[in-house]
Formats: C-alpha cells, structure tokens, sequence
C-alpha cells in the first residue's frame, strides 16, 4: 500500500504511545470509538470490599464524596493500570487479576466468607458478577458511569486496527468492515466480540494499551514482508 502501514487506534493514545508506533515506521490514525460519562450515585451502607474492573469505575468513584471512608478497605481490581490508579490515591489493592474471570475465580477460591460491592458501568460484561452470585457470596453493584458509543467512518484504507473493549469493537463496525485488517486486541474478552468477524487477530499477552502497541510494532517488524 501506498504511504507504508496505516494503524488506527480506536481510542485517543498518549503521546509516547502513539510516538512508538511512528517510530516503527508505522502510520497512525486515531479517534474515540467510544465515550464515558461519570455517573452521579449514593454510597450507603456498604460492605468493605471495593471491586473495579476499569480505571474508568474508579475515576467516578473518586467524584464521591463519601469516597474517602473507604480509604482502608480492601480493592479487587482488574488490570495492573486500574491498581497502579488505585494506589495513586492512597487505596490498598489487596488483589489484581488481569481478566474478570481470572479475579472471580480468586475471589471464589479465597475470599468466598466475604460481601463484595462491585462498581461497574452500564455495558459492563456479565463474567465477575454471575460467577459471585451464583457462588452464593453477599453482592452488590452499584453503576457509576455509562460508556455511549461514538462511530467514526474511516475512509483510509487500514492494515491494522488497534481495539481496546467489545465496545470499541460495536461502535467500529457501525460505520466500517473488517476485511484483511489485522485487529490487535487489548484481551481475550476484545479478542471474542470478533468470533465470526475475522480470524486475523493478535492477542496482547499482557492486558495493556503498551502491550496492544508492542504485539502491533512486532507483527510488522517479524514480517517485513507486510509493508
């Protein structure tokens, strides 16, 4: 193709990141396929057993004013960026998982005596919250922030999209098709809104926005053939 590789990048990138992929000789495109929106909410009489699967969550907690209380419970978090987030801000994480799956099955196995309240928002996927109930353990989500989709038609011709959520995936394919693209997907859960779509994926080995860019620089650098 003409012009080299051209990646787009379903979500705004920090600067360095996007710089990694310029440096590699790659061309960048990006646009928020998405947008969160901070929901107002009560915080009552909880238990002290915070779980958050998104940065996103946790940010909205922080709007709380109550949220300050819970300064010596214990966190269970998804993702090392969500835990490296809840640290910042003085908070004890006292488990991280990568994936939902891999959090509740820790929960199930070691903290099963415990009641949990599950901060989450509104397309939120569905793993954590049936296995802790259907375990039998004390459960309550509370909804703190909405995710809206937010389709952008892509007229360049792509190589290679860069896919951070399910949501990003939907509001994509609104307004584009997948043909040869190769779609670089943050996880597993991303990776599995595509079943069906294509089978030219590459999975990050680490859930990261960093990771999502390495696999992509490595791809093209393994096969310079592609350029």
């Amino acid at each position: 193709m003409e012009g080299g590789i051209r990646i787009l990048s379903t979500k705004k990138l920090q600067g360095n990141h996007r710089q990694y992929l310029l440096n590699a000789g790659l061309s960048v495109l990006e646009a928020d396929f998405i947008t969160t929106v901070n929901k107002p909410f009560e915080l009552g009489d909880i238990p002290h057993n915070l779980i958050f699967t998104s940065q996103n969550a946790f940010k909205s907690f922080l709007l709380n004013d109550r949220s300050t209380q819970y300064k010596r419970s214990s966190i269970f978090c998804v993702g090392t960026k969500t835990a490296e987030l809840v640290k910042q801000h003085g908070y004890t994480v006292e488990v991280c998982a990568d994936y939902a799956k891999d959090l509740s099955r820790i929960i199930l196995q070691q903290y099963k005596e415990r009641d949990f309240v599950f901060f989450s928002g509104n397309l939120r996927q569905d793993t954590l919250p049936l296995a802790i109930k259907e375990a039998g353990i004390g459960f309550t989500e509370i909804q703190v922030y909405e995710t809206a989709l937010t389709p952008h038609k892509i007229n360049a011709e792509l190589n290679g999209v860069l896919f951070f959520s399910p949501s990003g995936i939907e509001s994509f394919l609104q307004e584009n098709e997948i043909s040869n693209t190769v779609c670089f997907c943050i996880g597993t859960t991303t990776a599995k809104a595509l079943q069906g779509i294509t089978e030219n994926i590459v999975v990050a080995n680490h859930p990261s926005v960093e990771n999502v860019i390495i696999q992509c620089i490595n791809y093209y650098k393994d096969n310079p053939a592609r350029f």
